[in-house]
């Protein structure tokens, strides 16, 4: 067996290399209800961001995704880019999350190492808050990772006084405030209320998300495409439900419920090929 497979690390690959002015991340990988996920990838296409890294871990699934051409590649997380006259944005999003409480760690720390070198002192991730009902109106629940930004952040509409309710953040969203504070980053956790059931998109709660996200950044987009998008990635989601479920099957019962939790339910939900 060769060495690059034995021996396979969570790894960044660098396809384009840039230079960044003061640079935001921005994380929105799939998750409850898929609220980030569906975020950042609107995002990334209503802003024609370029990409320009692949995260590749041994901590995701081991499978491939194949395509309706016969065409596999396997699962990653995607780094993409804007220049801006005031503040440049770096968007990760992506497949998948870890299956394992160790790998959230280690793909959070590799990102963590990647994006500093980038310049990055600032960071967004985004996610759904599971509500455990229909929600008519979503709000947007927010969690810092130092005081001093609640104030930054209160004006636009924010509930951080949710903390009782939302109790944690698990995965790349709360580790990358969690992580990223011991590095001295600043962190801000935004979270679209969502029924929360496994498995359904909520675009709802992305309209929510974004409308807030899009204030903060002082960006325009048109949300008239959003309905189409979701639909698109329903129709994915729908088409892999039963890897899901087999996966699920496969998975030990002594993991770990929280694991199994994240790890069931952001695998393969929002892939689109670009």
């Amino acid at each position: 067996m060769p060495d690059t497979v034995r021996e396979m690390e969570t790894k960044i690959i660098v396809s384009n290399k840039v230079t960044l002015k003061n640079p935001l991340l921005i994380e929105g990988l799939p998750g409850v209800g898929n609220v980030g996920r569906i975020a950042a990838g609107y995002l990334v296409n209503e802003l024609k961001m370029k990409q320009f890294a692949e995260l590749y871990s041994p901590h995701f699934f081991p499978l491939v995704i194949l395509h309706e051409d016969g065409v596999a590649h396997m699962l990653k997380n995607e780094f993409y880019y804007l220049k801006r006259a005031k503040r440049d944005i770096i968007i990760l999003t992506g497949d998948t999350q870890s299956i394992s409480p160790e790998g959230h760690y280690d793909v959070v720390n590799t990102i963590l190492d990647f994006v500093q070198k980038l310049g990055v002192k600032e960071i967004l991730t985004l996610g759904g808050f599971a509500e455990g009902t229909v929600v008519q109106k979503p709000r947007i629940i927010g969690a810092v990772n130092r005081p001093e930004l609640l104030t930054k952040y209160k004006k636009y509409g924010i509930d951080f006084g949710a903390g009782q309710t939302v109790g944690t953040i698990v995965g790349a969203s709360g580790l990358l405030l969690g992580m990223g504070r011991l590095r001295n980053i600043d962190g801000v956790c935004l979270m679209g209320e969502t029924p929360g059931l496994p498995l359904l998109t909520d675009p709802k709660a992305a309209d929510a998300l974004l409308h807030v996200l899009i204030q903060i950044l002082g960006a325009k987009v048109d949300f008239k495409k959003l309905d189409s998008v979701v639909k698109q990635m329903e129709t994915k989601i729908r088409s892999t439900e039963e890897v899901h479920k087999k996966v699920r099957e496969q998975q030990p019962k002594s993991m770990d419920e929280s694991a199994r939790y994240i790890g069931c339910l952001v695998i393969l939900c929002l892939h689109t090929r670009s």
